[in-house]
């Protein structure tokens, strides 16, 4: 063969090749993978059976994490005991596993005098399961937490980590009206942790919007878009989410990317659920069994709840 057809095959030959691997690199860095929610905190659920089954389905599907609301149900003890059998028993699955803290993890939990024992157990729960800087599982995946900022350096429950172009965040919602109790005087608790999660929150979208990613994506427990509650013939019950549901909306009205609540109310019907959409602002609740949702830049929205058999809705 003449050298000048030959240089010209040669030519072609690499910019087909090299037209294949940037392919191969945009299909690679395209944003499809999906993670799972397991709602353990489910007022139905008795034991780890549940969990180990949900665990087990989970560790058999190709996700990017996993996310379980809750360590035990309201029904459960609080001891120590079942804290470290729950660590562990996440500890042993092959992905990541994210925590959420619910409040039948702590709120319900009683001393021996039968009084409120819910502050020492959150204590308690932040230090057996917020410790570390990943995720637990075998598939580790780094997390910051927003106990790195001293004035917060008690609210290692609120985490954030990303998974390409998305970031993720955990935050203590619990649900029952988010803590919110009656009794007279200052809700200590309720109004230090409303403080901390408007900081969270004003830092995660200012993040986001800094790194330009395509969306955020928040677990919670209690639904900050749910029904308020009812007002009573002797008194009006306070909106205990009042608050996060403003900012939720007036944040996300200033971002420019999805913003997705994934939250533990979503009823018993996994096959009813779906994401609800205000705008750019999205919410979806998780039943007694976990949800998959696939995150995939492709789709109009980027988010879609994934049936077991793969179908999206």
């Amino acid at each position: 063969m003449p050298i000048q057809p030959l240089r010209h095959l040669l030519l072609s030959t690499c910019l087909a090749a090299a037209t294949l691997l940037a392919a191969g690199a945009a299909r690679a860095g395209a944003q499809d993978f999906a993670f799972a929610v397991i709602n353990h905190a489910a007022a139905g659920v008795k034991g780890d059976g549940g969990l180990r089954q949900a665990l087990a389905e989970t560790d058999a599907d190709n996700l990017a994490f996993v996310v379980v609301n809750g360590i035990k149900s309201p029904s459960e003890s609080c001891d120590d005991a079942l804290y470290a059998q729950r660590h562990d028993l996440l500890a042993q699955a092959q992905n990541g596993i994210f925590v959420s803290l619910a409040g039948s993890d702590w709120i319900t939990c009683r001393d021996r005098e039968n009084r409120s024992d819910a502050i020492e157990r959150l204590a308690r729960m932040r230090d057996i399961f917020y410790a570390g800087e990943f995720s637990l599982g075998a598939s580790r995946l780094p997390m910051l937490r927003q106990s790195l900022t001293p004035k917060f350096r008690s609210y290692a429950e609120n985490t954030r980590w990303e998974v390409g172009n998305v970031l993720f965040a955990t935050v203590n919602l619990p649900a029952a009206n988010n803590h919110f109790l009656l009794d007279g005087g200052r809700n200590n608790e309720f109004e230090d942790r409303l403080i901390a999660n408007r900081n969270w929150l004003q830092h995660l979208f200012a993040f986001a919007a800094l790194k330009k990613s395509a969306a955020i994506v928040f677990f919670s427990d209690g639904n900050p878009f749910g029904t308020p509650p009812r007002r009573s013939f002797f008194r009006t019950q306070r909106d205990g989410f009042v608050e996060t549901r403003k900012l939720f909306s007036e944040l996300a009205g200033k971002f420019r990317g999805r913003v997705l609540v994934v939250h533990a109310q979503g009823g018993k019907n996994k096959a009813a659920a779906h994401i609800l959409w205000s705008g750019n602002l999205g919410s979806v609740g998780v039943g007694e069994r976990w949800l998959k949702v696939v995150v995939d830049e492709h789709l109009p929205q980027l988010f879609a709840v994934a049936d077991a058999d793969g179908e999206r809705r």
